[in-house]
């Protein structure tokens, strides 16, 4: 279809030069037969030779309009809809201008700088209307009672707030983020960049089994987060060049949007400190709400393996708290009461040490005894 339209357009434009310029190019030439004058005439011989001339035209072309159309493709309706429209009013105003400059009727002001207006302000105007959309898209939408409430979320209280909450990978994949969302303790608007759905997709069409129900895991946690009534949650799909990894795309994207990173990676939480940029830890808000566990206390496990100094067993709790019991090795898939001895927080969690109760009662029968 692609190839019937460009020489399509062949033909339309060689039956055109010929109609307008064949006649005028032959007409100083005595041996030309007159009826060769005819526009009619000279508007079938440009149609034929622009007809062959498209055969040879057709491939570059259609290589051409694959990759215009490649190119367009990364971009969403919304960022090419804005940066249309602002490329638009550029030209408008270029128009403006250029008839002012005009009247000048000045060599260089009146011919040359229009068209360098024309060019540099069109330019500006789809740069503005695509980084700068959202802002757009809030002045003309209708002043509901929710946005009204999101008015108030923009005055900010402290340093310490910030409005758009940026998702990383990992704490969608990690699935609590929704939990936490529907407890209304984060407020704002959280952010989703093309980089992390990229990313996503990427792991859920993963040829290893544990990678691709990860990436569907995502995938239905972005979609139930999108679903829940009461949560803003927005796509971010304008191009960061600043860096390669996804990770370092979402410092540059919370600098951006002056937010905070939600994640649950590590490593990307001391680079995004490092940069000076407010961090979320989903793990660090788990491990916080950990029920505290004193020295003293009773408890009862079930040991499920073996420790690494010898004769212990490991044991964990419900919210995955790591247990170390010391003889607990000969108790192996038995629940067993414990009394705890001390704990240790670390990043990676909270581990709780203890002794199997009965020893500890026997080692206080003792101490009375004694």
């Amino acid at each position: 279809m692609v190839s019937k339209l460009i020489i399509l357009t062949f033909i339309l434009v060689g039956g055109s030069l010929g109609y307008n310029l064949f006649p005028e190019m032959i007409d100083n030439f005595d041996i030309i037969p007159r009826w060769l004058l005819n526009p009619i005439v000279g508007m079938g011989i440009g149609a034929g030779v622009f007809y062959m001339l498209s055969f040879l035209a057709v491939r570059p072309i259609e290589k051409g309009i694959k990759k215009i159309e490649k190119s367009f493709s990364r971009f969403s309706v919304a960022y090419l809809m804005f940066g249309s429209l602002g490329a638009i009013i550029g030209l408008i105003l270029s128009v403006l201008i250029s008839i002012i400059l005009g009247a000048l009727n000045m060599i260089i002001i009146s011919d040359v700088v229009p068209l360098i207006l024309t060019v540099v302000l069109a330019s500006l105007g789809f740069q503005l209307g695509t980084s700068r959309r959202e802002e757009i898209r809030r002045l003309f939408s209708p002043k509901t009672e929710k946005t009204e409430n999101e008015d108030v979320l923009e005055r900010k209280s402290g340093d310490s707030f910030r409005k758009y909450k940026v998702l990383d990978t990992s704490a969608i994949i990690d699935g609590r983020i929704l939990d936490v969302v529907k407890t209304g303790f984060l407020e704002g608007s959280f952010v989703v960049s093309h980089y992390v759905l990229k990313e996503l997709q990427y792991i859920a069409d993963s040829s290893d089994s544990l990678k691709r129900v990860r990436g569907r895991r995502g995938l239905d946690i972005l979609n139930a987060l999108q679903k829940e009534e009461g949560i803003s949650l927005e796509m971010d799909d304008s191009d960061i060049p600043e860096a390669e990894e996804v990770d370092l795309k979402l410092v540059h994207l919370s600098k951006k949007l002056d937010g905070m990173i939600v994640t649950n990676d590590y490593n990307l939480n001391k680079v995004a400190e490092f940069q000076n940029v407010p961090v979320l830890n989903i793990n660090q808000l788990a491990n916080a709400v950990k029920p505290v566990v004193i020295p003293g206390e009773e408890m009862q496990v079930m040991i499920v393996k073996n420790g690494t100094e010898r004769a212990q067993g490991v044991a964990y709790l419900d919210d995955g708290t790591m247990v170390v019991v010391e003889e607990g090795r000969h108790h192996m898939n038995d629940r067993v009461d414990v009394v705890v001895t001390s704990s240790l927080q670390t990043n990676a969690g909270r581990m709780i040490f203890a002794k199997l109760l009965n020893d500890q009662k026997a080692i206080d029968d003792r101490k009375d005894q004694a």
